[in-house]
């Protein structure tokens, strides 16, 4: 059966004198487009969660307003999260909807918003071009762009002593613009990546693809998604490698990191959260999201909740007023806020400049800090924090943009064979 939530709380109305009559109610009406079936649910609903988790603890209010929510599912299907995104604004009259996993969601979403003139908010598609080259007015990332930690954790990977890497992503384009924000951020140092390589997306045997990795080089960097995060550095440690593991924000997110075993310690990823942040404000997220959801908080329950924390200070702006739709859209990309994540602001482009954290595997006996997690979880524990990282890296946009959006084939391989 189709998942599909609907939360709708009344406010009392004012009253204004004796005998005077109850004010009509006022909301704003928020919806949101996740994949709550099928092999993305999961997800889907951490994505929800985050966004409910954020609205239970402030009792459904933004303001004076009560909160009109509701959750759609689109199966992971971007022509069914149009059709949604249709009804939340046609019959629905939300004032803002949000959602998508996977970037061709996103950029299917996008234009509906300019179509209708209301505000999209993606909180985890990760398409580089949706905040480059293919921008929207009525659109906003509060997420991260594919390569946009990546870059640093090239740098990060040189200054370690890595001189000769190997990639090995995902064949599709989030594997793409990851593996290309890495190679530029390590060959811009002075590294060399000398061989990529690109499994099948979904793959789990990774027997004809590991004899594609030379054993001479100082690293891999995996780019994995769901089960082949999981079968990925199992195979790597079996078949005798013993160079350095690196990897991207999804090759070892808190959504995957649970069911990962010993073969994953000293693993080093990158991404713009970690459940292992070191920060009061991270410490009560990820025990209150345990407590109420029974699991490790990930980043894309933290991405939502940020979301929800994002629009209620637009409307804030806006004297708590959801029909001032223009006043409210341009306040949202002036807002800077200490998030769970870090500090977070919007670029000229709508997406996020935010801090990257560099992290690294471990297994903490006991329950760190007291968060109602399983004891002696493993954690990505972090090691070095890149603050404020835009997606440009250390480029200015003008000469960024001026190269295509990274591929299969940009940046190009030009040390590969050596």
């Amino acid at each position: 059966m189709k998942a599909k939530w609907l939360v709708l709380l009344a406010a009392a109305g004012l009253a204004f004198g004796a005998g005077a009559a109850q004010a009509a109610p006022r909301e704003v009406r928020i919806g949101f487009i996740a994949p709550l079936t099928g092999p993305f649910a999961q997800v889907g609903k951490d994505q929800v969660n985050g966004f409910i988790l954020w609205l239970e603890q402030n009792k459904y209010k933004m303001g004076p307003l009560t909160v009109k929510f509701t959750a759609e599912d689109y199966e992971a299907k971007p022509a069914l999260a149009v059709a949604k995104a249709q009804k939340l604004i046609q019959r629905d009259k939300v004032h803002v909807f949000l959602g998508g996993l996977l970037a061709p969601t996103g950029y299917a979403l996008a234009p509906v918003a300019d179509q209708f003139k209301v505000p999209y908010i993606s909180p985890a598609p990760a398409g580089e071009d949706q905040t480059q080259r293919k921008r929207h007015k009525y659109y906003a990332r509060l997420s991260f762009t594919s390569g946009q930690c990546q870059h640093a954790l090239g740098d990060w990977a040189y200054e370690q002593g890595h001189r000769r890497i190997v990639t090995v992503g995902a064949d599709y384009a989030f594997g793409y613009e990851s593996v290309g924000g890495f190679q530029r951020g390590f060959e811009d140092k002075g590294g060399k990546v000398v061989a990529k390589v690109w499994p099948r997306l979904g793959t789990v045997d990774f027997g004809p693809y590991l004899p594609l990795i030379p054993r001479n080089a100082d690293a891999v960097y995996a780019l994995m998604v769901g089960p082949m995060s999981l079968a990925f550095p199992k195979q790597f440690k079996a078949a005798g490698f013993k160079m350095a593991l690196l990897g991207g924000t999804t090759s070892t997110d808190e959504f995957i990191l649970p069911n990962m075993g010993d073969e994953a310690i000293g693993y080093v990823t990158t991404s713009h959260y970690s459940a292992a942040i070191d920060t009061p404000k991270n410490h009560a997220f990820v025990r209150d999201f345990q407590k109420r959801f029974g699991k490790m908080a990930s980043y894309y329950a933290e991405n939502s909740f940020t979301a929800a924390l994002y629009i209620n200070e637009a409307l804030k702006r806006t004297g708590y007023n959801p029909d001032k739709i223009e006043v409210w859209l341009e306040e949202l990309k002036k807002i800077r806020v200490d998030a769970i994540r870090g500090p977070v602001y919007l670029d000229a482009y709508a997406n996020p400049v935010q801090n990257c954290y560099i992290r690294k595997i471990e297994r903490v006996p006991g329950d760190r800090n007291n968060l109602g997690v399983k004891p002696n979880s493993l954690w990505n524990i972090v090691i070095k924090t890149y603050p404020a990282v835009s997606q440009f890296w250390n480029y200015k946009p003008e000469d960024f943009l001026k190269h295509p959006v990274y591929d299969k084939n940009f940046p190009p391989c030009k040390f590969c064979g050596q």
